[in-house]
């Protein structure tokens, strides 16, 4: 068998694990590269995933800390599902996926990663892109850097979100 060797990853396995909530923390600081942020509205913003699924995996949070999806009032409610309508036509602009994954987890048991915050996934999906990879090797080969991907949508997200 041969190994496959991902360098890169060693960096996101021995990284520290942030303290507090970084959903709350992200659209506050002004390092939107370092956060991965890629554009805020009133009440959300939307924010690459540090560990995709695919690439162009991108999450849409809520500003404020919740996990109760059913606590969330109707602005933000239309602001999030705005967003997400936006995240999904600049993903398909530049990506050209065949469809795309859009859902939450909602608390650990549902798999949520951060659990006391909601956000929700867009992952784009192309027809035939489960391979020997994933399946055989337990291995996803992700084609692009998440610096050349906040690049690329990045200013889609500036030029849909100044309109």
């Amino acid at each position: 068998m041969e190994p496959l060797w991902a360098p890169w990853r060693r960096d996101f396995v021995t990284a520290e694990k942030p303290s507090g909530c970084i959903f709350c923390r992200f659209p506050e600081e002004t390092e939107d590269r370092a956060n991965l942020v890629l554009g805020r509205t009133a009440h959300s913003f939307a924010v690459l995933n540090r560990f995709p699924y695919n690439n162009g995996h991108l999450m849409v949070v809520p500003r404020r800390h919740l996990s109760d999806f059913t606590q969330l009032g109707q602005g933000e409610l239309l602001d999030l599902n705005g967003l997400l309508q936006r995240a999904l036509r600049i993903v398909q602009a530049v990506y050209g996926p065949d469809g795309a994954n859009l859902g939450m987890n909602v608390g650990a048991d549902a798999g949520a990663g951060i659990v006391g915050h909601l956000h929700w996934h867009l992952v784009p999906r192309w027809r035939g892109d489960t391979n020997f990879m994933p399946v055989l090797a337990g291995t996803k080969v992700m084609v692009e850097h998440l610096d050349q991907t906040w690049q690329a949508l990045r200013p889609r997200f500036d030029e849909a979100l100044s309109a």
